[in-house]
């Protein structure tokens, strides 16, 4: 009995210092709380406090600097308050204008200021984005990306008019619609809202300290600019950045941070592995491991806890273990298909059969808590028992464009 009060008294100091070191961050960790029936896959995960909205970069820079799995242990806690754990959305993205962009982005393959395997195309015709978009949804994609290499969208009406066809034709099909298209002015953000947009991704790409050694043709402000008019306008915001431009662990807190003050935390944080490509002024940086990746991913879990979070490009350079290790962090979204904008993804196939052998699922169109519900005319069936076969009705066919977003 002696011998054990000594060990006690040994290892209270011990025991002390390590909570101390934690206590910065643990504050802001809640502890997770299953709640429904005994049958674990029947129930609901309970938020047990609203969403933290206020971080100071000092407390953002404590959660990234702990030891990796314990910062991933309270990613998961986070995640399991605000999310449920075994949905991940599945989006594809489709480069619907390649090359030819003024901009100097020095990761860009799409830049015209470098010789790279991207050439300048015209904007894609309205019915091979379509066909596009119905491949996407019949492999389980709820969420349809189109990116146009532009620096804005300036005086191209009657392409801007095409996009707004491919906006509300894709929306009628019931699923989520998202765009990337440079700097938007109020007006332009108004009619994709309009048109029926559900979310403009603007990425920040890192820090505000770091940014002018990636970019130099376009400011951080005017990000920022751009961002407050997609939101002004009513369109969620999809913004995040990419590892590996350089840039130290400083800088990626410092992203985070940003998207931490913004008025509203972004629908939706990508986070990209730069894929480095031959001719660009980045060409010889090195992969960013994924260490770095699930530091990021889990530390954005926590300041982020209502973003999804989603890995998007250099995916395919991550093992299966180390991306369910993401899953686990936190992430709830990845890019499927067959191509990024200019980089390879994993397909179709290969996702659905990963997230099989993980137990996961793919989310529904508009299940995200972030996103304002379908139309009634759009919205699926709820899961009530089948009506009797004589009263049985057709399912109801999505109509274009309606519906807020």
């Amino acid at each position: 009995m002696v011998l054990r009060m000594r060990q006690a008294l040994v290892a209270a100091p011990r025991i002390f210092q390590r909570a101390k070191s934690t206590a910065a961050v643990f504050h802001a960790v809640p502890t997770s709380k299953y709640s429904g029936s005994d049958d674990p896959l029947s129930g609901s995960w309970a938020q047990e406090q609203p969403a933290r909205r206020e971080w100071k970069r000092e407390e953002v820079q404590a959660l990234f600097d702990q030891p990796l799995l314990e910062l991933v242990f309270q990613a998961a806690t986070v995640h399991r308050q605000h999310n449920d754990p075994r949905r991940i959305q599945l989006c594809t993205l489709m480069n619907i204008k390649e090359g030819g962009c003024s901009e100097d982005c020095a990761y860009c393959s799409q830049s015209s200021r470098y010789s790279t395997h991207s050439k300048a195309s015209p904007l894609e015709k309205l019915d091979n984005v379509l066909a596009e978009a119905r491949r996407a949804k019949e492999n389980g994609s709820t969420r349809f990306c189109m990116g146009a290499a532009w620096r804005e969208i300036g005086g191209r009406k009657r392409g801007f008019d095409r996009i707004l066809d491919m906006v509300r034709e894709i929306r009628g099909m019931g699923m989520e619609v998202c765009t990337t298209l440079g700097m938007l002015s109020p007006e332009q953000a108004q009619k994709l809202k309009e048109a029926g947009l559900s979310a403009y991704n603007h990425n920040l790409d890192t820090s505000r300290e770091y940014y002018g050694k990636v970019i130099t043709s376009r400011t951080y402000e005017d990000r920022l600019e751009t961002i407050a008019n997609v939101r002004d306008a009513g369109i969620s915001v999809c913004s995040g950045g990419i590892l590996g431009l350089g840039e130290d662990e400083s800088d990626r807190v410092g992203l985070i941070w940003e998207m931490s003050r913004l008025p509203e935390h972004p629908e939706s944080f990508p986070v990209n592995a730069l894929v480095a490509i031959k001719g660009t002024p980045m060409e010889g940086q090195e992969p960013v491991s994924f260490q770095e990746m699930l530091r990021t991913i889990a530390t954005a879990r926590i300041v982020l806890p209502t973003s999804i979070v989603r890995i998007a490009a250099g995916r395919h350079l991550f093992s299966e273990s180390e991306q369910a290790m993401a899953f686990l962090a936190g992430a709830n979204a990845i890019f499927t298909g067959h191509r990024m904008l200019t980089t390879p993804t994993s397909s179709w196939d290969e996702d659905k059969a990963m997230l099989a052998r993980w137990g996961l699922t793919g989310m529904k169109s508009f299940e995200s808590k972030r996103l304002a519900p379908l139309a009634p005319e759009e919205a699926e069936p709820a899961c009530e028992p089948p009506a009797p076969e004589s009263v049985k009705e057709e399912p109801r066919v999505a109509t274009l464009g309606t519906g807020a977003v």
